[in-house]
């Protein structure tokens, strides 16, 4: 890391939080909590021109070369700071041809395209790859409630790897191993602990500090030109290629396989691989039907036994999200908030009732849920329990 580097590091450790949580504190006291206009103009313009004085010498260094984790870092420090800006609607996109941070732009895009990932902050900015200096890593604010959202959401991701890893290792040994079993076990303690963490995050994260104080960090803004959505908690391989491997949702369908183009660019490169890699693989599930013929076999039961509570592990995961998080720290919130704030609410880019539709979908292929209008594997999972031996 250069010199500017470091300074513009620890610039967004300090004063960056500092001034974003006195913004956060003018914009609680009001009643309506949403708008930021007129309040705090000088600590915008603080913000604004600070990030500023500290990238254009970023700029003039040009790629410095030392290696993707110092590029990607400090790619997460203009992104940042841009989201920042975003936040307190110093830019906003549907007003602009392009972004008025025109340095901070061109030295997002240099970095973004040298090392092939999309040119702002992405999830693992504030969560894998979020480095912590004497007990403290990056945030926004100095605010509990992004605090709390971060550490569970860093839980609970580093948990589906763990699942996923299990997965894609279970594909070269073939369903029948004996060590497979010891895959899905590793498999299902990985999705125990992702509904640990996500319930232990529904107990402690306030719903209107979330919504009002945290949320807004998350929405889409321009680099240069191009709009790009906001960071999403589910921007890594992991979750996917465990939707691929149990074969609870396909690859080639068109929403699906339109999410995963949407969100590669947001992901690591070694995930982005990762997932190129499982979308020509076959799934589990499909090998456990193509095995029926071995139904009475020994480890088909005690195997397939495992995948299906695996399957109904990942299925209650999803069921969890949506009804608890999706529901309580953004539909609900969202119904009371004056009608010229509501085509502001979504970090990801469609109006809410097409996110919310979209997540239902989700939801309902990974939990394998019955439905005419969707293809999912309700069936498929039915004829694979009918293939079990009673206990």
């Amino acid at each position: 890391m250069t010199v500017n580097s470091q300074a513009f590091d620890q610039w967004i450790r300090t004063r960056f939080c500092d001034l974003n949580t006195e913004l956060e504190h003018f914009y609680w006291q009001q009643n309506d909590k949403v708008n930021v206009d007129n309040i705090g103009g000088e600590l915008k313009q603080q913000l604004e021109s600070e990030g500023r004085f500290l990238i254009l010498p970023l700029l003039d260094e040009g790629n410095t070369d030392n290696g993707f984790d110092n590029a990607f870092d400090l790619l997460g420090n203009v992104g940042l700071y841009m989201a920042a800006c975003r936040r307190h609607e110093i830019t906003e996109p549907s007003t602009e041809q392009s972004s008025p941070l025109i340095e901070a732009s061109a030295l997002a895009m240099h970095i973004g395209a040298s090392i092939g990932v999309t040119p702002r902050f992405a999830t693992a900015h504030l969560t894998t790859h979020n480095k912590a200096l004497n007990g403290s890593y990056k945030r926004f604010t100095h605010l509990d409630a992004e605090k709390v959202f971060i550490d569970y959401n860093t839980k609970a991701i580093l948990a589906y790897k763990r699942t996923a890893d299990a997965l894609i290792k279970i594909q070269p040994l073939g369903i029948s191993h004996p060590i497979t079993a010891d895959l899905l076990h590793v498999a299902k303690q990985g999705l125990k602990d992702v509904i640990e963490s996500n319930k232990s995050l529904f107990q402690k994260l306030d719903t209107d500090r979330f919504f009002n104080c945290v949320r807004p960090y998350y929405k889409p803004y321009r680099v240069g030109k191009e709009v790009y959505r906001g960071a999403n908690a589910g921007d890594f391989a992991g979750i996917n290629v465990i939707d691929l491997q149990l074969g609870l949702c396909f690859a080639n369908e068109p929403s699906y396989s339109q999410m995963l183009v949407d969100k590669f660019l947001y992901m690591m490169p070694e995930d982005q691989l990762i997932l190129r890699d499982c979308m020509r693989r076959t799934s589990i599930m499909d090998d456990f039907l193509d095995a029926h013929n071995c139904h009475q076999q020994q480890w088909y039961q005690q195997n397939l036994r495992l995948f299906l509570e695996v399957c109904q592990l990942h299925g209650k995961t999803a069921i969890l999200h949506h009804n608890q998080l999706v529901e309580r720290y953004i539909t609900k919130p969202s119904a009371a908030i004056a009608q010229q704030h509501m085509q502001k609410i979504t970090a990801s880019g469609p109006p809410l009732h097409e996110l919310l539709d979209t997540l239902e979908k989700l939801r309902d292929r990974r939990a394998a849920h019955q439905r005419d209008d969707i293809r999912t594997r309700y069936a498929d999972i039915e004829a694979l329990k009918s293939s079990l031996a009673e206990e």
